[in-house]
């Protein structure tokens, strides 16, 4: 499974933001340093390959040393041991806190979560196929369910139908079409009042919260959804079609 969407982040320099490097914003800006062979750019990073064939993109193989240290690298530079590092960068948090920031054209590799299976334990493996279906199912169906918010509203009309028909001609359809219902108060079904539940695109909410209050729509709810689980996913059905090849 290629496109999780989880564990996102990417492999970019960090550059003290005060000091010597302060006006330092771009790798061009880096370069400019004058780093030599007598003088490298002191970097310390747990990613020595990848680091090497960066620098070497970059013109600066020989103006490089790499270092390896153990435990949190953002100390490096404050404590002398450094002037840079190379190392994971999810949100910048940890950059920020250590007066590190990145610079322009400093990101290396971006990355993020990925499910990797062998196709010989997929077919030979009691069990595991069906395992593997069911963390695909979950998986596409949370991604599925990150794109939309449930909507809820309750509007008067002589039927649910008449609701039905003017949220598909205000474009409100959901996933297959807008859910509605009786609304019930003291047991008793209150007169012409409908309650109205459509799942819809994150993008699209606030226009269609809008719609919804131009067709009379009140005490509007936004919930977040963890799942929406559809037939088979497609993911799945591309599995069986390689095992088979």
């Amino acid at each position: 499974h290629d496109a999780l969407r989880y564990g996102g982040c990417h492999l970019a320099l960090g550059v003290p933001s005060k000091g010597d490097f302060a006006e330092v914003h771009s790798i061009d800006d880096l370069k400019s340093m004058g780093w030599s062979k007598d003088n490298p750019l002191k970097v310390v990073t747990g990613y020595h390959n990848t680091a090497k064939q960066f620098f070497e993109e970059n013109g600066m193989s020989d103006q490089v040393a790499f270092l390896a240290a153990d435990g949190a690298l953002e100390a490096a530079p404050y404590m002398g041991c450094a002037d840079i590092i190379l190392d994971l960068v999810s949100t910048g948090t940890t950059l920020r806190e250590n007066n590190l920031k990145e610079i322009v054209g400093g990101r290396v590799i971006e990355s993020e979560g990925i499910m990797v299976a062998s196709r010989r334990a997929l077919k030979e493996r009691p069990g595991l196929l069906e395992m593997v279906k069911q963390i695909l199912e979950r998986l596409e169906a949370h991604l599925k369910a990150e794109e939309f918010f449930l909507v809820t509203t309750n509007i008067r009309a002589e039927s649910e139908s008449e609701i039905a028909d003017q949220m598909l001609q205000n474009g409100i359809g959901g996933l297959q079409g807008p859910t509605v219902s009786p609304v019930f108060s003291s047991g008793l079904r209150s007169q012409r009042l409908y309650a109205a539940s459509v799942c819809v695109r994150k993008k699209n909410l606030h226009d269609t919260i809008k719609s919804l209050r131009g067709m009379g729509g009140t005490g509007v709810l936004v919930s977040e959804l963890t799942y929406i689980f559809d037939e088979e996913p497609w993911r799945w059905t591309e599995l069986l079609k390689k095992l088979e090849d």
